[in-house]
């Protein structure tokens, strides 16, 4: 008699592990909620210190992170100017619910 390959032999009773990116403060990287699509990969934010910032997607990440509105992005904030930023990195909807449990997320 042949077992089928759906079943295994473990049992998968551990919950699934979650990894999140953190927002390095070296980096000088915070959290923001996307708020308004602007095209030409750009974007309004509303960074999680108050500011309300215009947000660029890098060229590299344009067709490999696909943003819409109320997602949870890390942005770095240009030096030049502060009204400006990067968005680094996106996150799904798992690890927005670990942020929100570990206190990350105030709202």
């Amino acid at each position: 008699m042949r077992k089928s390959k759906g079943s295994s032999a473990k049992s998968s009773d551990k919950p699934a592990v979650t990894r999140v990116r953190v927002p390095r403060r070296d980096k000088n990287e915070i959290l923001a909620t996307v708020s308004n699509l602007m095209g030409a990969g750009r974007v309004r934010l509303h960074c999680m210190d108050g500011t309300s910032r215009m947000g660029r997607i890098p060229g590299s990440k344009k067709k490999r992170m696909w943003v819409r509105e109320g997602d949870i992005v890390i942005a770095a904030p240009w030096e030049v100017q502060d009204s400006k930023a990067d968005v680094v990195w996106k996150y799904t909807r798992p690890q927005v619910d670990w942020l929100e449990r570990k206190g990350y997320l105030t709202s």
